[in-house]
């Protein structure tokens, strides 16, 4: 028997639906932890599943630093209006720009990486072990940890969230997906520094 306070605590850390957590508080037991981890891997299920839908909707979140010095554009895309003016996705919208203000990524994603930048990177970064004398083949997978390191760090779905860092900017895409129930794309960034 799950404990109806068991189900509230597991809705105010999540969001999700009493019927979600008091599913997901089932399966683990009543292991509030546990729970979470059901819930993130069957919202990483609702996020695949949502993943070709169209997104003809979405929102254009903001944030200009207190020193006036830093601002930052959002463009999140969703599927209908009805999300695009949830006040929780657009505080998301506003987070992702705060975030982006903090972390300042060059990227969206791997695939928006110009393969010339990445092939610049890859001969630094060889230069730069060569001089290590090790051997090449540890050389190598040492410059592919490195080549690795650096592009989760300039690719805003591979950083970790600035308000929870337990989290990647792309889990906590696929949590919104699976709570909001459509499905959400950061489809441009703009970060202004002075």
């Amino acid at each position: 028997m799950i404990a109806a306070q068991d189900v509230k605590n597991l809705r105010d850390r999540t969001g999700a639906s009493m019927m979600q957590c008091k599913k997901a508080l089932e399966e683990s037991s009543g292991d509030i932890e546990g729970a979470i981890k059901i819930m993130q891997k069957s919202g990483s299920k609702v996020a695949d599943k949502k993943c070709g839908r169209g997104m003809a909707e979405g929102y254009i979140g903001s944030y200009i630093h207190s020193n006036g010095k830093v601002g930052v554009l959002v463009e999140i895309n969703c599927e209908t209006d009805f999300v695009a003016r949830n006040e929780e996705f657009r505080e998301f919208a506003h987070d992702l720009a705060m975030h982006v203000a903090a972390t300042g990524p060059k990227y969206i994603d791997y695939s928006d990486i110009d393969p010339e930048e990445m092939k610049n990177k890859k001969e630094e970064l060889k230069e730069e072990v060569k001089k290590e004398n090790k051997p090449e083949d540890i050389a190598e997978k040492i410059v592919e940890g490195k080549i690795k390191k650096y592009f989760n760090e300039v690719c805003l779905l591979t950083q970790s969230f600035v308000k929870d860092t337990d989290l990647t900017i792309e889990q906590l895409i696929t949590e919104k997906i699976a709570k909001l129930g459509e499905n959400i794309k950061v489809k441009n960034i703009v970060r202004f520094e002075i």
